[in-house]
């Protein structure tokens, strides 16, 4: 499985047998790599609709080989755009493709569209590869207790968590949802790209301390790829 961060939320995942997942494709985000991969992709995953996660989908999307996933209120929304191929769904739900499955939960935020209209609920993707690893994105969101049920239910091995504080959680909360979810591998997102989001993988990783867990804190820079 290859892994690779392209700033903000947005991720590409390559799974063993090959399928490539776009997660948030917010690829012209302000620290975006030069060179981005813009395609064509299996699946591209939509938590909720505020620009910076609804990003770039449109150009990407044009592509019919994609599958876009996102909730039913986005669907919609790409379906008026011409996407054909979007796949609404909402939470609790999973959506299995041959190997593959796509697990909706819960994100404490909110989502609009740039007009202002309802983007549906946020949410947070759990991804159970071929070899049944299982990854969470978590979105957008705050602290919410029952992140110890998406443990029980799910077991993520990975987790991109937001520590940015401002709009999502901040590195005290991100480092609670991590003794909640107790991952082997954090990710930090959502940090760094505009001053507002203040939190910093330094002081995340010092909250991180107070809790004794055993895992792995891996940053990565946009445009950074490594192989798990």
């Amino acid at each position: 499985m290859k892994i690779t961060f392209y700033g903000h939320s947005c991720f590409k995942i390559i799974t063993e047998k090959g399928k490539k997942i776009l997660i948030d494709p917010w690829i012209t985000n302000p620290l975006s790599p030069k060179e981005v991969d813009t395609g064509p992709y299996d699946f591209i995953l939509i938590t909720h609709a505020h620009g910076d996660h609804l990003g770039d989908v449109l150009k990407i999307a044009k592509n019919e080989n994609s599958e876009i996933i996102a909730i039913h209120e986005i669907q919609q929304y790409l379906l008026n755009q011409g996407i054909s191929k979007a796949i609404g769904m909402n939470i609790g739900g999973t959506y299995q493709v041959g190997d593959l499955r796509f697990t909706m939960v819960p994100a404490l935020h909110s989502s609009s569209f740039p007009d202002g209209k309802y983007g549906g609920a946020p949410c947070g993707f759990i991804i159970t590869l071929e070899n049944e690893v299982s990854i969470y994105h978590a979105g957008d969101t705050g602290l919410f207790y029952e992140m110890k049920l998406i443990k029980e239910l799910y077991s993520p091995k990975i987790a991109f968590l937001p520590i940015g504080d401002h709009y999502v959680m901040g590195p005290k909360e991100a480092a609670k949802a991590c003794d909640f979810l107790r991952p082997e591998i954090i990710i930090p997102m959502h940090y760094g790209t505009f001053p507002i989001l203040t939190g910093t993988v330094e002081n995340f990783e010092k909250e991180i301390k107070k809790y004794n867990l055993s895992l792995t804190i891996i940053v990565l820079k946009p445009g950074e790829e490594i192989t798990l």
